[in-house]
């Protein structure tokens, strides 16, 4: 096709354009300096004539993605740019532009613009929430459910999984409440054998065991006027359970090796990924504990029921790391779009924020393509493991012919890994993380 300086003539474009309107939608015949040629019926009315031969495309949307359309244009492969947003009042709130790249022999002579509406943003404007970004209703809700427990004395129970930002959640309580000037301590319950946890909270007097040189406070004395996160609280052993109900009820501590009560004033913040009303139907924890510690429960969702907010969160992430100099990446290519869309996050926001550092490290150039994205985003789920159900390979199930205690039986198989188990049931991931959702334990 030759769009060079001598051009079509008029007949032979607007007989392309009407082809190419015909199974792809409204579009733009631009020049290899972006200047329009010509456009398709649908496009103009679209664009409500606001763009005509002879200009440059990036006229019809705001200056400053001018340097994103170039670039995605430079690109030369077939994908969708960002949303860009109108120019001018009365135009579709923003569009999506898809670029075909037009050859004369070797050489790019132009481009086919494909015009679309882009989807409207969920049901509101984004909102970042002391460390915490969204722009989805739920978290939005969320926000507003910490905010009103944040001004009580409550006790709040935290619970998501990892990395989904319980830590952060608990700071915002901790920072919106009354005990804002005072001081903010957090301790990882699963992270310590349970002599030294004991003696890391409740605190220890000098000679109360080998090693124990001089007296030490505890977290509850040093959170003292402030909040005091307990991090996977349902790892406590039982022992450590009943010492801290006492806490709790008597706000006091005696420390380790220590015989006389010292008074505390300190606000419980608590979580864990696990459902609390299932620990104690099975023995691991007691049920006045969780009765003390639940007051207030939050739910934090994962990452994968905040489907909205993958790419602007992967977005966030490499302007971060773009602020940090070297490689500049501007946008994702198609397949990695989709990659980063379909991944079940089982790492949640952290695994998000790692994945882009990994490529941001790894590729070059102003694409960020599926080829740089870690491994485990190529490799199909091997489990390794004997299926549930013997006899043919299994098609996808039906979810209705797979209960909740099936799904817990492969989960229990596969350590809790939720691609195996569903590999195991002849389920798909989604399917599988939704009839998790509708399980009565999640509301402990």
């Amino acid at each position: 096709m030759n769009l060079g300086g001598e051009g079509l003539p008029a007949e032979a474009l607007k007989q392309s354009l009407r082809a190419l309107e015909s199974f792809a939608g409204p579009t733009v015949l631009i020049d290899a300096q972006t200047r329009v040629l010509a456009l398709g019926a649908q496009a103009h009315s679209l664009l409500k004539g606001r763009l005509k031969p002879g200009q440059r495309l990036a006229e019809a949307f705001e200056a400053r993605l001018a340097d994103t359309l170039r670039a995605a244009l430079r690109a030369r492969e077939e994908l969708p740019i960002a949303a860009l947003e109108a120019a001018s009042p009365g135009s579709p709130r923003a569009l999506r532009l898809r670029a075909t790249d037009l050859t004369e022999g070797n050489r790019s002579v132009g481009w086919a613009i494909h015009l679309a509406v882009a989807p409207e943003a969920p049901d509101g404007p984004e909102e970042l929430f002391h460390g915490l970004w969204t722009q989805e209703p739920q978290m939005r809700q969320l926000f507003r459910t910490i905010e009103r427990a944040a001004r009580t004395e409550a006790s709040v129970l935290v619970r998501g999984e990892s990395g989904t930002g319980k830590e952060l959640t608990a700071y915002a309580l901790h920072t919106l409440s009354s005990r804002a000037k005072g001081p903010f301590r957090a301790i990882n319950c699963a992270a310590l054998s349970p002599s030294l946890l004991e003696s890391e909270l409740f605190g220890h007097v000098r000679g109360a065991f080998t090693g124990a040189v001089r007296d030490s406070p505890g977290h509850f004395r040093l959170a003292g006027g402030g909040t005091l996160f307990l991090d996977e609280v349902a790892e406590l052993p039982l022992e450590l359970q009943a010492k801290l109900l006492r806490v709790l009820e008597t706000h006091s501590v005696i420390p380790v090796g220590g015989r006389e009560a010292i008074s505390v004033d300190v606000r419980i913040v608590a979580a864990t990924h696990r459902a609390l009303r299932r620990e104690v139907e099975q023995g691991r924890f007691r049920a006045d504990l969780m009765y003390r510690l639940r007051v207030v429960p939050l739910f934090l969702p994962s990452l994968r029921e905040r489907p909205g907010d993958i790419l602007p969160l992967a977005d966030r992430f490499l302007k971060d790391l773009n602020a940090r100099g070297g490689r500049q990446v501007l946008r994702f290519s198609a397949p990695a779009r989709r990659l980063l869309q379909e991944y079940p996050w089982p790492g949640n926001v952290r695994e998000l924020r790692n994945v882009m550092e990994y490529a941001h490290v790894m590729g070059e150039g102003p694409v960020l393509s599926e080829a740089e994205l870690p491994p485990e985003f190529h490799e199909p789920p091997a489990t390794g493991l004997k299926p549930l159900n013997t006899g043919a390979p299994r098609r996808l199930a039906p979810s209705a012919t797979v209960g909740l205690d099936d799904i817990r039986r492969a989960l229990s198989q596969t350590q809790g890994n939720r691609a195996k188990a569903a590999a195991l049931l002849g389920i798909s991931r989604i399917t599988l993380w939704r009839r998790l959702r509708q399980d009565p334990g999640k509301t402990g």
